[in-house]
């Protein structure tokens, strides 16, 4: 093997695993996300039931007045 053959073969090399970082990097990122919306959408979730509950006691108060 030349040379130049054993310098291109270690190029390739670099490039494939610094491409397997950066998908490695990619799907952590996208994962995180994914984690974060998720809380975030649970998190305006339990405020809208905890305000229906509100409204929900609000309206047996009112009731029980009557």
């Amino acid at each position: 093997m030349s040379k130049v053959e054993r310098v291109t073969t270690v190029k390739n090399e670099l490039l494939d695993i610094f491409m397997s970082i950066n998908v490695a990097e990619h799907e952590k990122r996208s994962r995180s996300a994914a984690q974060r919306n998720l809380r975030a959408r649970r998190g305006i979730e339990l405020h809208q039931e905890f305000k229906q509950l509100e409204r929900d006691i609000a309206e047996l108060d009112d009731d029980e007045k009557h």
